[in-house]
């Protein structure tokens, strides 16, 4: 065992707060670095000690690997904790972390590197009994060959860059006569998003619903999962609105998912948190579709259907704790939903907006939480992932957590930007979302710009405001001279009823 007592938060934003608050629960002092442009943000004033990386540009800041390093060792800390994007799977920077005698909190170089290419994952849960979707086992670049093997699955098909991921290198092929103009642009897109042009060939699964399995491993052998996440409401692949559990997941397929995915965790010896990914079809069969081998966004919603504190249970791991309970310990409590609060405008096809906070105020309550690095006043950067903040509700029922979320939703006051609320709100009242009956198609099949309610900030209202007075002070003046000139001021009394 090797007691943790400074960790490098090597994030930035809401994760960034996140971690260093159980930290600062466990004892552990922190250390945060930052971005001139986060320069003022909450986690660089939450830490003990803070250090500068450099300009705006993840380039030039968040992701100088050997940078961070140096600090660590400047600082004398003990461990860093990645967060998710950025390095959180770069596997290079895992082992370079190792190599320096730096705890990383997180999953060993070599589960990375297999996980973080679909192929490899594959080939790696091949040798256990998963359910797979039909599709090519290697990378595939002779086109013709590769139109007999997509004859062979039957159209629709999809073809995926291998080290792809948010939607980057996917094309979806409805019939033969499209198949090498998509597959030229998967390729070119592979290779400009990752460095890496592989791509293979899947069979297209029309209504799918995303379900997926978190995992805990420890370095002793021990792996259980936590469940499910239901994350079928995505824009462009990516997903917005979160709940454990999934409304159409039975005990059963709940038992045979949570098994699966202990298996995949154990096929590349995996340790740390992770999420083993499923997408489910119709008629409620499964088929593994990859794992992160990180903290997942969404992690909220667990923790507050299992009572567990994962970043906790990461840092225990990493420390070289075996796990503290068993597969047996663990119980669904209640229902959790989350929706991602990003700075774009769903009206303008979820373009991400820039600008300041002019109002911010965080909604509150019993079964109310919120995940966020920002604060009123504060600017949006254009240099980051547009995501203000993840807002979390609990309660004993769907039904119950649903209505606490719409609540939630008309108390956080944003403006000054546009964001995802409204949206969100939409989708919670949706029918087919109430009833469970949706999949990764939500979007394209019932939402359209127009079914937002017109919502006006602060400032738009106060300017409609002072134009009504304006307007009514006018008409009030022309009337008492109408009637004046008349001589019928009896009839005065009566004018507020002819307001337009």
């Amino acid at each position: 065992m090797k007691k943790i007592k400074k960790l490098l938060v090597a994030n930035r934003g809401e994760i960034s707060l996140r971690i260093m608050r159980t930290a600062k629960e466990m004892g552990i002092k922190t250390v945060a670095v930052y971005s001139e442009a986060d320069r003022d943000a909450p986690h660089v004033k939450f830490a003990d000690e803070a250090v500068c990386l450099g300009p705006p540009a993840s380039a030039q800041s968040y992701l100088l690997g050997d940078k961070i390093i140096a600090v660590c060792k400047s600082l004398q800390v003990d461990a860093i904790h990645p967060g998710y994007g950025f390095l959180s799977e770069n596997a290079d920077f895992a082992r370079k972390v190792t190599n320096a005698g730096i705890i990383f909190v997180g999953p060993s170089p070599e589960s990375i590197e297999v996980m973080g290419s679909k192929l490899a994952a594959k080939s790696t849960v091949s040798q256990y009994d998963i359910p797979m979707v039909p599709g090519t086992d290697e990378a595939i670049s002779d086109i013709p060959a590769a139109k007999e093997r997509a004859f062979e699955i039957g159209y629709p098909i999809l073809i995926k860059a291998s080290a792809g991921g948010g939607g980057k290198g996917m094309r979806v092929v409805e019939n033969e006569g499209e198949f090498e103009d998509q597959m030229h642009r998967a390729i070119s897109e592979a290779q400009s998003s990752f460095g890496d042009g592989a791509v293979f060939i899947e069979k297209y699964i029309t209504s799918p619903k995303h379900i997926e399995i978190q995992v805990l491993g420890d370095q002793h052998g021990n792996i259980v999962h936590l469940f499910e996440r239901e994350c079928s409401v995505q824009r462009r692949h990516q997903k917005i609105i979160e709940e454990a559990p999934s409304a159409v997941v039975s005990p059963e397929m709940r038992k045979a998912m949570g098994e699966a995915a202990v298996q995949v965790a154990r096929s590349c010896n995996y340790y740390g948190a992770g999420t083993v990914e499923f997408i489910v079809d119709e008629q409620l069969k499964f088929y593994f579709l990859e794992m992160n081998t990180r903290l997942q966004v969404e992690h909220p919603v667990t923790e507050m259907i299992t009572g567990k504190d994962l970043v906790k249970e990461q840092i225990l791991i990493a420390e070289g704790y075996p796990l503290s309970f068993t597969q047996e310990d663990l119980h669904i409590h209640g229902h959790a939903i989350e929706v991602r609060v990003y700075a774009e405008d769903p009206r303008n096809n979820f373009l991400p907006d820039i600008g300041r906070l002019e109002t911010y105020i965080r909604p509150q309550g019993p079964g109310i939480r919120v995940d966020d690095g920002f604060e009123q006043g504060m600017d949006i950067p254009i240099y980051y992932d547009p995501m203000i903040a993840k807002l979390v509700t609990h309660d004993e029922s769907r039904e119950k957590a649903i209505e606490r979320m719409i609540r939630a939703i008309e108390e956080y006051k944003i403006t000054g930007i546009e964001t995802t609320l409204a949206f969100c709100s939409f989708v919670l009242q949706h029918e087919k979302f109430k009833s469970g009956d949706f999949d990764t198609k939500f979007v394209e099949k019932y939402f359209t710009p127009e079914k937002l309610n017109p919502i006006f900030s602060d400032q738009e209202l106060s300017l409609l405001a002072a134009f009504a007075v304006d307007r009514f002070e006018k008409k009030k003046k022309s009337l008492r001279m109408v009637n004046s000139q008349n001589g019928d001021v009896q009839k005065s009394s009566n004018w507020k009823n002819r307001l337009i």
